[in-house]
């Protein structure tokens, strides 16, 4: 584009931000790791880990309980939190639950040692984005953060069974669940999902039902349409996180 006095117009863009990051875990060791973490640049993450992180993380807050965590997220305002569970006056998933009033879009990602099946779906109910282990690989989690900051969903493979657990539950009919039928799926593709909650591949699904596995990628693609998911394990986070299990 020219201006009226003939020389060329430039349009500058600015950069993208680092993601602003606030961690909330009551072990100052664990959140000096993570400190460290956050300030590797994005071109080291990519030729270290194998991990692309755009323009990286910028840490604006850390939080040892989980009064501080609702005190520093709300003055704050990150864009990411990365919450332990089990913290000191008040848990970080009452912490989650109070700040799910908040008109904010700060997405979360659960840090955890150990995790049950109901602190799991609580986590998820309460919109967390992600669940990552603390001992998982320096990759996992920043690919987690980068995924969960591009609007996905992360989850731990070795939670991806508690999930599926959580799917299979759903799937058992109830007296007070007769007749409905989650997400619209027709009767076929529960059957599908169900054997994927029992963690059979497509070929196998292929032999229980005597079909070609062309005709089960089928049922899945319309399964994960219909429930907004990408794979098997946003699957049974989706299933948890919209409160389709008691």
């Amino acid at each position: 584009m020219r201006n009226p006095f003939g020389h060329e117009e430039v349009e500058v863009q600015q950069a993208p931000r680092p993601a602003r990051v606030v961690i909330a875990d009551d072990e100052s060791m664990f959140r000096a790791s993570l400190r460290h973490l956050l300030a590797v640049p994005p071109s080291i993450v990519r030729n270290v880990y194998a991990v692309e992180v755009g323009s990286g993380f910028e840490l604006v807050g850390e939080a040892g309980s989980g009064e501080e965590t609702v005190e520093i997220v709300r003055a704050a305002h990150p864009d990411l939190l990365l919450l332990d569970v089990s913290m000191p006056r008040r848990s970080g998933l009452e912490a989650l639950r109070e700040l799910q009033e908040d008109e904010d879009v700060t997405r979360t990602i659960i840090l955890s040692g150990t995790l049950d099946k109901p602190e799991l779906v609580t986590a998820i109910q309460l919109g967390a984005r992600g669940v990552v282990r603390k001992d998982a690989a320096t990759e996992l989690l920043f690919e987690a953060m980068t995924r969960v900051m591009a609007g996905a969903s992360w989850v731990d493979q070795p939670l991806v069974g508690d999930l599926l657990d959580i799917v299979r539950a759903l799937l058992q009919p109830s007296c007070g669940a007769v007749g409905r039928q989650p997400f619209g799926l027709t009767q076929r593709e529960r059957e599908v999902l169900s054997l994927v909650g029992e963690g059979c591949n497509n070929r196998e699904i292929a032999v229980r039902f005597a079909v070609s596995e062309r005709t089960v990628k089928h049922h899945l693609t319309r399964i994960f349409d219909k429930v907004g998911v990408a794979n098997r394990a946003e699957l049974a986070f989706t299933a948890a996180r919209h409160g389709l299990v008691n």
